[in-house]
């Protein structure tokens, strides 16, 4: 039987254009990706675009994908990491 702690998405590493890796929080993400989306409403991924609100689309988003065009060859890129005491 598979831990649980296997599916635990606490934690993420971050990468983005001309940016060192960052290590967030699951609520430093969502807060991240909500800053972006507001910023990018005009060019959403067609799933993102039938979400009434940036807190739904940031949350979908964090849900069911690991990365984001932010356009003009820049990108974001997450992916959830366990980090160890």
């Amino acid at each position: 039987m598979p831990d649980s702690l296997m599916y635990q998405e606490d934690h993420f590493v971050v990468l983005e254009t001309a940016q060192p890796e960052q290590f967030l929080t699951a609520a430093e993400m969502l807060e991240k990706l909500r800053s972006i989306l507001s910023q990018h409403q005009d060019n959403l991924p067609r799933d993102l675009q039938s979400l009434p609100t940036i807190q739904e689309q940031a949350k979908h988003l964090l849900d069911t994908a690991c990365e984001l065009d932010v356009g003009s060859g820049d990108y974001l890129q997450w992916y959830a990491v366990r980090l160890e005491k």
